[in-house]
């Protein structure tokens, strides 16, 4: 049986707060998305990391995960917590597949299709099948999970998604294809689930169905880095608009707002739009980090610009080495 450390996985501390593991995530995430990364193992390092976020994400998951690791090596027979594993069916512990067709790479490529749990989390969830396994017993359907991409923009006003589902058939039958249409609310965020009850694997006899859970990537923005909710944009500025100050027209997630920057700014100065960032309640903020940029001196006239400003300026910016 193989044991993960899910801790690990995504290089957080036993004792790491939901916060943390969030943040970690995201950073994670981010550096190895199959789409944007350029690493050989970019794919199986964010299967692992999707399963160990799907576990200590859910306090009553992680409770059970960190009994049984903590018993791992003296092979203590796993007891779980009182009430654990109410308002949850149990009785598959592998997951369906699903096909998104808003996920780029598609096929089996598709993290929130490939994904399944590690031998180790199948042990601690599996087994219910047998309990309920018999003649004319009905049995609920398996939740089912899968990968939306969204553009900042469509996260940040909310979208509506056409999504081609595949069906695992029995042996020797081919699979099954449906379409749904989905909704995805305003402001959701890097790495949220979204539920759609009943849209999981069928359950048989009466059983009810399974769920489908749709796993949220937004992708790198032209302009916008994404921090939780805060967006910042870097904004290039001529020398003589961060040294007399002027009035800028900047993008934001709502569109175009004028932005007053200060006489005697530098690189690095930081400005706050209050409110500009991702939807939500409340919602994030965008910040503008200056960034000088000189003009070329590639023409006579450029050249002795910089020769009298040289000559003229008594500005010496190692003064203070």
């Amino acid at each position: 049986m193989e044991f993960r450390d899910y801790y690990k996985t995504l290089g957080v501390e036993r004792s790491a707060s939901a916060d943390d593991i969030r943040k970690a995530y995201r950073r994670l995430a981010r550096k190895y998305h199959p789409d944007v990364s350029k690493e050989a193992d970019a794919l199986e390092r964010f299967k692992q990391m999707q399963e160990a976020y799907e576990v200590l994400k859910d306090p009553k998951k992680r409770a059970a995960y960190d009994e049984l690791g903590a018993n791992w090596k003296q092979g203590e027979q796993f007891r779980p917590p009182p009430d654990f594993g109410g308002g949850f069916d149990f009785s598959q512990a592998r997951r369906g597949r699903a096909q998104s067709g808003a996920y780029s790479g598609g096929g089996a490529e598709d993290f929130g299709n490939a994904e399944q749990f590690s031998d180790f989390f199948s042990s601690l969830f599996g087994g219910g099948e047998q309990a309920f396994a018999g003649a004319g017993r009905r049995r609920g359907g398996r939740d089912q999970h899968a990968g939306i991409e969204l553009d900042l923009e469509e996260a940040h006003r909310g979208t509506v998604r056409n999504l081609t589902l595949q069906q695992a058939a029995a042996p020797g039958q081919a699979p099954t294809e449906r379409t749904l249409r989905v909704t995805v609310p305003a402001g959701v965020t890097e790495g949220q689930s979204i539920r759609l009850a009943g849209q999981g694997e069928p359950g048989s006899g009466k059983g009810r169905p399974g769920d489908l859970y749709l796993s949220v990537h937004i992708r790198p923005h032209r302009n916008l880095e994404l921090d939780g909710r805060d967006v910042k944009l870097t904004l290039p500025v001529a020398p003589w608009e961060a040294a007399l100050g002027a009035t800028l027209t900047v993008p934001t997630l709502g569109g175009p707002v004028d932005l007053r920057i200060p006489a005697q700014s530098q690189t690095g100065s930081r400005l706050r739009l209050r409110g500009r960032g991702l939807a939500g309640d409340p919602p994030g903020d965008q910040y503008v980090v200056l960034k000088v940029v000189l003009p070329p001196a590639d023409t006579p006239v450029a050249r002795e610009l910089y020769e009298r400003m040289r000559k003229e300026l008594a500005f010496d910016p190692r003064a203070s080495l």
